[in-house]
C-alpha cells in the first residue's frame, strides 16, 4: 500500500468514524420522537374518553325526572307523558321505558322508528335488575349500533321496585368529537372491542383491519404503531371508554404522522453527505500535499542509503515544515558530496603512508593465514570438513581486516588534521538516551542494567560526533561487565558540563589505564577489537575543546568522564 492510500484511508477514517455514533444517536432520536407523536395521540384519546365519561356522568341529574315517573306510578296514572317531556328535554335520549320489578315492559316512550324496530321488553331473569335493585345505582350497558346510530342502553331503579330503561344515543357527542382533525388525516374514531369502527356518513373511514385493531387493544400498549390497509399504513394511540367494550382511537397516516421526522431524515441525509463528500475530497488533497513531500523525502533518502549524492528534491513541492525539511535535506546531501569529495582526497594522498606505517603488522598475520588457508585449498588434500574450517577460518579473517582497516582510516582523519567538529546545542539527555537504546539489546543478552541519569543539559558540541564518543565507551562498558550495570550520568561543575559512563564491570589497575588511550593498546587481547575506539574518542573530545579522563579499581568498575570547559564570555 503507498504512502497516499495510508494517509488518505487515515484521514477519512479520522473525519468519518465520528459519524458512527452520530448516526446511532439520532435514529435512536426518532424512535424516541415518534413516541412522543403517538404519545400525543394517546392523549388525545384519553381526552375524548374523558369527555365521554363525563357525558355519562351528567346521565345521573338528567334523570331526575325519575321521581315524577315514580308519583305518577304510585298514583296509579300512565307516566307516558313525562317520559314523552324527559325525551324532548333530551334528544339524545331515543327511547324510555318502565320495567316491572320482574322485568317485563308496562310503559314505553320515544321515536316511532325505534318503537317499531324494538319488541317489548322482557328482562326476566337478568340478574343485573336483581343487583340494582340492592345497589340502587345506574347501569349503562355495552356499546351498540342501531340504524346506523351509536348507542346505550341504561337502567335505572325506581324507589317503588319498578326500572327505568333508556336508550341513549352518542350520536351528537361523538358528531362533535370527529370534527377534530390532526392534520389532515387523523381522525378519532368509536371503536368496539371486536375492532368494528363506526363513522357516521360525513366521516371517512379507511378500510381498517378489525383483527389489527382487536390485537392492539388486547396488547396493552396504548400506541398502535403499525395499522395496515390496502392503501395505506396508519399510525396511532388508542383509550378505553366507560362504556363496556368500546375504545377511543386516534389515527393518522403514517406518512403524515412522521412528517417532520421524514424532512429531518432527508436534511441530515443531505447534510452528511455534504460532510462525507467533503470529507472525501479533503482527505484527498491533504493526503496528496502531504504525501507528495513525504515520499519524495523518502525516495531520495534511499538514494543516498545507496551512497547516490546526485539527486536533488524540487523545494516547491514542499509547503510550511516540509519546504525547510526539503532545503535542509539539499544541503545536507550537498555537504555530504563535498565531505566525500574531501574525504576522498586525504585518502588518496595519505592512504598509502598511514596504512602501511600503522597496520603492517596486524595485517601481516590475517594475510599470511588467509595465503595459507588458500594454499592447502588449492592442494585438494582438505577433507570436506577441514575444508568447510578453513572457510570459516578465512571468513572470520576477513571481518577481521574490515574492521582494522575501518579504524584505520578513522585514525588516518585524526592524524591527518580533518577533523574539524561542527557545535550546536545538543541535548545531552536525549543523545544518551539514543546510544542507550541502541544498545539496549546487548546489554539485555547478558542481563545488564543499562540506564541513563542526565539532567537536563544542552552541550555546545558536534551531535555526531559526540555519539560516536559515547558510543564507543557504553559498549567498552558492556563488553567488559558481565554483571550488574552500565550507567551513563551527567552534570554540571565548577569545571564544566560533563558526561560519564560509569560500570560495575572487571575493572582496570593503574598500570593498564597508562596506555589506555594510546592506539592500538589492549588490556585483554581476548575481546574483538583492536584497540582504537578510546584513542579515536579522545581526539573527538580533545578537538571539542575537552578532556576524556579514567577512573578505576580492579574488580569494582569504571569510570570514563568526558568534561567540557565552560564557554568564555
Amino acid at each position: 500500500m503507498s504512502l497516499f492510500s495510508k494517509l488518505f484511508k487515515l484521514f477519512l477514517a479520522v473525519v468519518l468514524m465520528p459519524f458512527v455514533p452520530m448516526v446511532l444517536l439520532l435514529a435512536y432520536y426518532q424512535e424516541h420522537l415518534k413516541d412522543n407523536i403517538l404519545e400525543t395521540h394517546a392523549n388525545l384519546a384519553q381526552i375524548v374518553s374523558s369527555s365521554m365519561n363525563q357525558h355519562i356522568e351528567d346521565l345521573g341529574w338528567r334523570l331526575s325526572f325519575a321521581p315524577h315517573v315514580t308519583d305518577a306510578l304510585n298514583n296509579k296514572k300512565s307516566p307516558v307523558p313525562i317520559l314523552r317531556d324527559a325525551l324532548a328535554a333530551n334528544p339524545d335520549f331515543v327511547m324510555l321505558a318502565v320495567l316491572s320489578p320482574q322485568g317485563k315492559e308496562r310503559y314505553r316512550a320515544g321515536d316511532k322508528q325505534i318503537l317499531r324496530d324494538v319488541p317489548p321488553l322482557d328482562l326476566s331473569g337478568d340478574p343485573v335488575l336483581d343487583e340494582l335493585s340492592k345497589k340502587n345505582e345506574l347501569s349503562v350497558s355495552s356499546f351498540d349500533v342501531v340504524d346506523g346510530r351509536p348507542i346505550s342502553e341504561f337502567i335505572y331503579p325506581l324507589p317503588n321496585g319498578d326500572f327505568l330503561y333508556g336508550i341513549m344515543s352518542f350520536f351528537a357527542f361523538l358528531s362533535r368529537v370527529q370534527e377534530q382533525r390532526i392534520g389532515t388525516t387523523g381522525r378519532i374514531y368509536l371503536v368496539d372491542q371486536n375492532g368494528s369502527v363506526y363513522a357516521g356518513e360525513y366521516q371517512y373511514r379507511p378500510e381498517f383491519d378489525a383483527e389489527e385493531l382487536r390485537r392492539a387493544f388486547t396488547s396493552g400498549d396504548r400506541l398502535i404503531k403499525a395499522l395496515k390497509t390496502k392503501q395505506d399504513d396508519y399510525v396511532g394511540a388508542y383509550a378505553s371508554t366507560p362504556i363496556l367494550g368500546a375504545y377511543v382511537a386516534v389515527l393518522q397516516l403514517k406518512s403524515e404522522a412522521y412528517r417532520s421526522i421524514y424532512y429531518t431524515n432527508i436534511i441530515l441525509a443531505l447534510f452528511l453527505l455534504t460532510i462525507a463528500t467533503l470529507a472525501y475530497f479533503g482527505a484527498l488533497t491533504f493526503a496528496e500535499r502531504l504525501g507528495e513531500p513525504i515520499g519524495a523525502l523518502s525516495e531520495a533518502a534511499k538514494e543516498v542509503s545507496k551512497g547516490n549524492l546526485e539527486g536533488k528534491i524540487d523545494e516547491d513541492i514542499g509547503w510550511g515544515e516540509f519546504k525547510q525539511l526539503i532545503s535542509q535535506f539539499n544541503k545536507m546531501t550537498a555537504d555530504l558530496k563535498d565531505y566525500q569529495v574531501l574525504q576522498l582526497q586525504a585518502q588518496i594522498s595519505e592512504m598509502k603512508e598511514h596504512v602501511f606505517r600503522a597496520v603492517a603488522h596486524d595485517l601481516r598475520a590475517p594475510l599470511l593465514g588467509l595465503q595459507g588457508y588458500l594454499y592447502i585449498l588449492q592442494s585438494g588434500k582438505a577433507s570436506k570438513a577441514e575444508e568447510k574450517e578453513y572457510l570459516e577460518q578465512m571468513t572470520g579473517a576477513a571481518r577481521d581486516l574490515s574492521s582494522l582497516l575501518e579504524d584505520v582510516l578513522d585514525v588516518s582523519r585524526v592524524q591527518a588534521g580533518m577533523l574539524s567538529p561542527r557545535k550546536e546545542p545538543v541535548d545531552a539527555a536525549a543523545l544518551a538516551k539514543s546510544v542507550t537504546d541502541a544498545l539496549a539489546p546487548t546489554a539485555a543478552e547478558k542481563g545488564l542494567l543499562l540506564e541513563t541519569d542526565v539532567p537536563p543539559l544542552t552541550l555546545e558540541a558536534d551531535a555526531k560526533l559526540l555519539r560516536r564518543v559515547l558510543m564507543n565507551l557504553v559498549s567498552n562498558a558492556v563488553k567488559f561487565t558481565d554483571k550488574g550495570y552500565v550507567r551513563v550520568c551527567g552534570g554540571q561543575d565548577a569545571a564544566g558540563d560533563w558526561l560519564a559512563v560509569e560500570d560495575s564491570g572487571i575493572g582496570m589497575s593503574e598500570q593498564e589505564m597508562k596506555g589506555l588511550f594510546q592506539k592500538y593498546y589492549q588490556i585483554n587481547s581476548d575481546k574483538a577489537g583492536y584497540g582504537l575506539g578510546l584513542f579515536i574518542s579522545r581526539q573527538i573530545v580533545t578537538a571539542h575543546g575537552g578532556e576524556l579522563q579514567v577512573t578505576s579499581r580492579r574488580g569494582k568498575g569504571s569510570r570514563f568522564t568526558v568534561t567540557f570547559p565552560k564557554e568564555k564570555k
